[in-house]
């Protein structure tokens, strides 16, 4: 088996166990940048730690980290805050798979983005995948208690959270790979790893300060809650390595497509951990836009 297949699996497992740890974190004393700052605290140092020995044991240096490192960098970990942000609260809207489900949409909204924004070409089957992705968000954004519902119905709180999350996700994804692939090194665990460290560091900087002066109570509640909030740091450093290495490894169409097993692992937690019930039209939506996605990356 491809190496770049296993990580990318590790990753959406990972990634999943720390969606249901924020979400505990944000239905408590936290806010939803509190437990945003807990993913980025826990993890800052550990990561930091473990590329230190990694480059030490392995015999490398630091390589020069030209402008184009640190504006990829500093984007990528705004536009992830922000993400992390609307998707935790997107949790407190809606139940944990369709949330998990919305940012999903950033594979779609990558490709548009890049068509408007950079001029590349999307193919017949490219829209068509698009269209019935459509269809899958038009079926999550409507409220669950609403039994028949127009265009009026969709214009709600948590399509918008869902979907801006994605947008963001998006923009994060291609800002660190470019930030990662503008580094002078052949080893991609190194790349990888020194990428995610100094992005994690930024983000935690960035994030005290920020609830410092915004809600100073937040970041002691951080502290205070942290028999659960490191295990969100531990999940969130193995899981965005295993994110970081598997796009450095392959093609970002492929390693999104395999990533999709993450909708898989979201709908078992929604209903066998947090016993909340899935809904006939809201698992015709997450059906619909995996396939879509699943078209998508197969045709880009």
């Amino acid at each position: 088996m491809t190496l770049w297949i296993p990580i990318t699996l590790a990753a959406a497992f990972f990634q999943t166990l720390r969606f249901m740890l924020q979400r505990q974190l944000s239905l408590g004393t936290l806010s939803a940048a509190g437990a945003t700052l807990a993913r980025f605290l826990y993890s800052a140092p550990l990561v930091a730690f473990g590329i230190g020995v990694y480059l030490t044991a392995s015999g490398q240096s630091l390589p020069a980290m030209p402008p184009t490192f640190w504006v990829y960098a500093a984007l990528g970990g705004v536009a992830q805050i922000l993400a992390t942000v609307a998707v935790v609260m997107l949790f407190k809207a809606r139940n944990f798979a369709v949330g998990v489900t919305f940012q999903k949409t950033a594979v779609m909204q990558a490709v548009l983005s890049g068509w408007l924004v950079l001029g590349d070409t999307v193919s017949v089957w490219g829209f068509g995948a698009i269209a019935i992705g459509l269809v899958g968000v038009l079926l999550l954004s409507v409220p669950p208690e609403l039994a028949r519902f127009g265009w009026r119905d969709l214009m709600n709180r948590a399509a918008g959270l869902g979907l801006g999350a994605g947008f963001l996700f998006a923009i994060s994804g291609v800002s660190y790979r470019g930030a990662s692939l503008s580094l002078a090194l052949d080893d991609p665990f190194a790349r990888a790893g020194l990428t995610l460290a100094v992005v994690t560091a930024m983000q935690t900087v960035a994030m005290v300060l920020w609830l410092h002066w915004r809600d100073p109570g937040q970041v002691r509640a951080v502290w205070g809650a942290r028999r659960v909030a490191v295990w969100v740091g531990l999940m969130s450093m193995a899981g965005s390595f295993c994110w970081f290495t598997a796009f450095t490894l392959q093609n970002a169409a492929y390693v999104n497509a395999v990533g999709q097993i993450e909708l898989v692992f979201s709908g078992l937690a929604s209903v066998l951990i947090f016993r909340e019930a899935i809904t006939r039209r809201e698992l015709a939506g997450m059906g619909i836009l995996m396939a879509s996605i699943l078209t998508l990356v197969l045709v880009i």
